[in-house]
C-alpha cells in the first residue's frame, strides 16, 4: 500500500506551518505595526490638542511666559519621550521642548505645508528633513477667534513605536510555535488512531481481494473504524464459508454425477463387448434407466434451486384451500404407502382453510416433506399432517415416527446436497436438494420453516402460510 494518505497528512502539516509563518510575518506583523501606529497617533493627538487648547493658547494670549510654557512642555516631553514643537502657520519654530529657544533664535521649517498631512492628523517620516530619524508626527491647530494662530507638533521616533509592536510580534511567533506543537501532537494522535488502523484495514482487505480469507483485522477500536473492521471480519468469515460451501457443492455435484455416469458407462460397455449376456441385458438396461432418471431429477432440482436468486423467485400467489391440496398430495403417495404399510393421519382445521400463496410451489413443499417422511419411516408407522390457524397464520405440520435426524445434522439439512449418513445408506436415489428447495420456497413467501427431531423417535417439519381473507 502506498503511503499516499500519510504523505498527504505530512504535506498538509508542512503547508499549515509554512502558511502560518507567512501569515505571522506578513499580515499579522503589518497589521500589528499599523495598529500600534494608530494607537500612538491617537494618544499623541490627544496630548497635542490638550497643549494647543491650554499652554499654547495661554502663550499666545500672553497669560504664560515662554519659559513657563517650555517648562510644561519639557515635563510632557519627559513623560511622552517625544519632542514637542509649537510653530506658526508659516513654519517658524516658536517653541521647542528640547531647546531653550528665545525670540532672536527662532528657526523656520523649510517647505512647511500643513496640507502635507492630508486628511489625517499624523504622518511618518523626517518631517521636512528636520528630524534625524524617522518619526511619527501629529499636529493640533492653535485656534484663537476662529483663526489658526499656529500648530502644536509632537514627534515620536518610529523606533519607539515599533519596539512595542516587536513585543507583540514575538508573542505571536511564540503562540504560533505552541500551536504548531499542539497540531503536531494532534497529528501524531490522528496517525495512531486513524491512519495506522486504516492502513491495517486496507492491507487486510487487499489479502481478501487476493482470495485469502483467513486473515483477520486485529483492531481494538471503537467508533466507525471498529465497526468497519468488525464488518470486514464478518465479511471475510462469510466469504470463507461461502468458498468452502462452493468447494463442497462442486464436490457433491461431481460425486452425484460421477457415480451414475460411471455405472451407465460400465454397463453400456459390458453390454457392447458381450460381458453381459443377451438374456440379462434387460436387467442392466433398467438399471441404466434408473440412473438416468436420477441424473434427470438431480438436474431438475438444480434448475429449480437456480430460480431462487438474491431477488427470490417470481411467485404466482392465489387464494386456495390448503386442506384440499394436502389431501390431493397424500393421494399421490398411495402406492408407496401401501407397499411400506404406512398410513396417514390428517388433522385439518375446518372443511376448508384458505391461504394466499403459490399453490404449485406449496404443493411441491408438501410433496418433498411427505416424501422424506415416508423415506425415513418404519414399516407400519403413521405420518401425521396437521393444519392450525393462529394469529392470521396457518401452521402446517408434517410429522413422522421414523429414524429421526442426528442433533449435529439439524442445522445442515437445509444445505444443498447435504445428506445424513442414514440417508446415503438407505436411499441411493436422493439428491440432497429437496429440503434446500423447500426452504427457498417458504422464504420466498416471506414465511418460516422449522424442524424438531429426535433420533429414534421421529421428525416434525412446521411451516407457516398467511391466512386468506374472504
Amino acid at each position: 500500500m502506498k503511503h499516499t494518505l500519510y504523505l498527504k497528512f505530512l504535506l498538509g502539516y508542512v503547508a499549515f506551518a509554512v502558511l502560518g509563518f507567512l501569515i505571522v510575518t506578513t499580515f499579522t506583523s503589518r497589521r500589528t505595526y499599523q495598529y500600534m501606529q494608530e494607537q500612538d497617533a491617537d494618544n499623541l493627538y490627544r496630548e497635542a490638542k490638550t497643549i494647543a487648547s491650554s499652554y499654547a493658547l495661554n502663550y499666545y494670549r500672553d497669560t504664560l511666559t515662554l519659559l513657563d510654557v517650555q517648562e510644561h512642555l519639557f515635563a510632557i516631553d519627559t513623560y511622552l519621550n517625544a519632542p514637542i514643537w509649537v510653530v506658526d502657520p508659516r513654519g517658524k519654530l516658536l517653541i521647542n521642548s528640547r531647546a531653550q529657544t528665545t525670540g532672536s533664535s527662532l528657526t523656520s521649517i523649510e517647505g512647511f505645508n500643513i496640507t502635507s498631512f492630508g486628511t489625517r492628523y499624523y504622518q511618518t517620516g523626517t518631517f521636512f528633513n528636520t528630524l534625524s530619524q524617522e518619526s511619527l508626527t501629529v499636529y493640533a491647530p492653535i485656534i484663537i477667534n476662529y483663526k489658526v494662530q499656529g500648530y502644536v507638533l509632537i514627534h515620536k521616533p518610529m523606533s519607539q513605536v515599533t519596539s512595542y509592536g516587536d513585543g507583540f510580534i514575538n508573542i505571536s511567533y511564540l503562540s504560533m510555535a505552541l500551536i504548531f506543537l499542539c497540531s503536531l501532537v494532534i497529528l501524531a494522535v490522528f496517525m495512531g488512531a486513524v491512519y495506522l488502523p486504516i492502513r491495517k484495514i486496507a492491507r487486510t482487505a487487499k489479502s481478501y481481494a487476493e482470495g485469502n480469507f483467513e486473515n483477520r483485522i486485529q483492531l481494538h477500536a471503537g467508533g466507525e473504524l471498529g465497526y468497519m473492521a468488525a464488518s470486514l471480519n464478518y465479511m471475510a468469515s462469510e466469504l470463507s464459508s461461502l468458498e468452502k460451501d462452493q468447494r463442497k457443492f462442486i464436490a457433491n455435484v461431481s460425486h452425484d454425477f460421477r457415480s451414475p455416469l460411471t455405472s451407465i458407462k460400465g454397463y453400456i460397455e459390458a453390454i457392447m463387448d458381450g460381458t453381459i449376456p443377451y438374456e440379462m441385458q434387460d436387467k442392466y438396461l433398467n438399471i441404466i434407466l434408473v440412473e438416468t432418471e436420477r441424473l434427470n431429477k438431480l438436474t431438475q432440482s438444480m434448475l429449480e434451486l437456480n430460480k431462487y436468486g438474491s431477488h427470490g423467485a417470481i411467485l404466482d400467489v392465489s387464494r386456495f384451500d390448503i386442506n384440499n391440496i394436502i389431501k390431493m398430495t397424500v393421494q399421490s403417495f398411495e402406492g408407496t404407502c401401501t407397499r411400506k404399510k404406512i398410513s396417514f393421519e390428517l388433522i385439518l382445521t375446518g372443511e376448508k382453510l384458505f391461504v394466499n400463496a403459490d399453490m404449485s410451489k406449496i404443493q411441491q413443499v408438501l410433496y418433498n416433506l411427505i416424501d422424506n417422511a415416508i423415506k425415513f419411516s418404519n414399516s407400519g408407522s403413521v405420518i401425521t399432517i396437521e393444519t392450525t390457524e393462529r394469529n392470521d397464520k396457518v401452521f402446517l405440520s408434517v410429522k413422522d415416527t421414523g429414524v429421526g435426524i442426528p442433533r449435529e445434522s439439524l442445522k445442515k439439512i437445509w444445505e444443498r446436497f447435504y445428506k445424513t449418513d442414514s440417508s446415503r445408506g438407505k436411499d441411493k436415489k436422493g439428491t440432497g436438494l429437496g429440503l434446500a428447495i423447500v426452504k427457498e420456497i417458504i422464504q420466498a413467501h416471506g414465511e418460516n420453516i422449522n424442524v424438531i427431531s429426535t433420533e429414534g423417535v421421529g421428525t416434525e417439519f412446521i411451516f407457516t402460510l398467511p391466512v386468506a381473507g374472504e
